[in-house]
């Protein structure tokens, strides 16, 4: 049983934004574009690993 709060709430979001700042925010950086794809590319990364756990979170624990 997946957690849409967390899939859809804080995964795809994250996943968004880590996007626009890597590819539309970082090319107008002169200075600081290295450090703009890189802040974008770990908040996207990051979504991934909750977009995830999303899908694998329960609140009953699983019985073997």
């Amino acid at each position: 049983m997946a957690s849409k709060a967390i899939t859809v709430g804080v995964g795809i979001p994250m996943i968004v934004v880590g996007a626009l700042m890597a590819w539309l925010w970082a090319p107008m950086e002169g200075d600081l574009q290295n450090q703009v794809e890189l802040i974008g590319s770990t908040i996207g990364i990051l979504g991934i690993v909750f977009f995830i756990s999303g899908l694998f979170y329960t609140k009953e624990p699983v019985m073997h």
